[in-house]
């Protein structure tokens, strides 16, 4: 199968810390795979190597054949590649409809952001994505006053706002209270829904990804230790022993 997403060789150092050793992974069209790892496994550091926000010191990263491995991550975006993060990035003062119109206004294109937001398909794109993620209560009021587990449905409504190829979220659950957990991230699947985006997330709950996931790759100090389903990664002996922290 032809991948989507291809790193070759991938290697981070922070000093002493090595973030990334020798990383290779291919990930197909239209794969919902999750990636796992204890804090500092270098789970972020892969993330933010693909969407440019930090370049490898050695290795390759193409989509759909092209290499991204040097390009800025506005360029990465513009090819495909959107995400979202652990501490969603939005504007507090504003509310949710003027985030999202922000969000598409940067996809096509706009020349200023802060021009008045008048173009009709703009506002539907808008409104489209808010139906999707269920957020049309919260429409007309600031990001401020918001819960946290609305602000991450915010933030990746946001970044699909560029109908992305591929689609990485980091920790999409994190900061949601447990009860709220299952529903936030079926929302989210829900909504991607006839989007033709690849998933990446990254994920601390295990009940999660075994729930949510095609496939997962566990990370360890930079490498990755397990790769396949989730049965078989999740029943991995060195999952166990650095992931999960408990025998299965």
């Amino acid at each position: 199968m032809t991948a989507l997403l291809s790193a070759r060789g991938l290697g981070k150092r922070f000093g002493a810390v090595v973030a990334a050793e020798d990383l290779t992974l291919d990930v197909p069209q239209g794969q919902r795979l999750s990636v796992i790892g204890s804090n500092g496994a270098g789970k972020t550091t892969f993330v933010n190597m693909v969407t440019g926000y930090l370049k490898p010191d050695s290795g390759t990263i193409t989509l759909d054949g092209q290499d991204i491995t040097r390009l800025s991550h506005q360029r990465i975006a513009g090819l495909g590649i959107c995400r979202s993060f652990q501490i969603p990035q939005l504007c507090l003062e504003l509310t949710l409809r003027e985030n999202l119109l922000v969000a598409v206004a940067a996809a096509d294109g706009r020349p200023s952001l802060w021009a008045p937001f008048d173009g009709a398909r703009q506002q539907a794109r808008a409104d489209e994505l808010m139906q999707r993620f269920g957020l049309q209560a919260d429409a007309e009021r600031p990001v401020l006053e918001l819960a946290g587990g609305v602000r991450k449905l915010v933030d990746i409504a946001m970044a699909l706002a560029r109908r992305p190829k591929l689609l990485l979220l980091d920790e999409p659950t994190s900061g949601v209270s447990a009860d709220e957990k299952f529903p936030a991230m079926r929302r989210v699947m829900d909504a991607l829904q006839g989007e033709a985006a690849t998933v990446v997330f990254i994920e601390h709950d295990m009940d999660i990804v075994a729930e949510f996931s095609e496939r997962v790759v566990a990370f360890y100090s930079g490498r990755i230790i397990a790769d396949g389903t989730p049965r078989e990664a999740l029943a991995d002996a060195d999952v166990q022993r650095h992931v999960t922290g408990h025998t299965r």
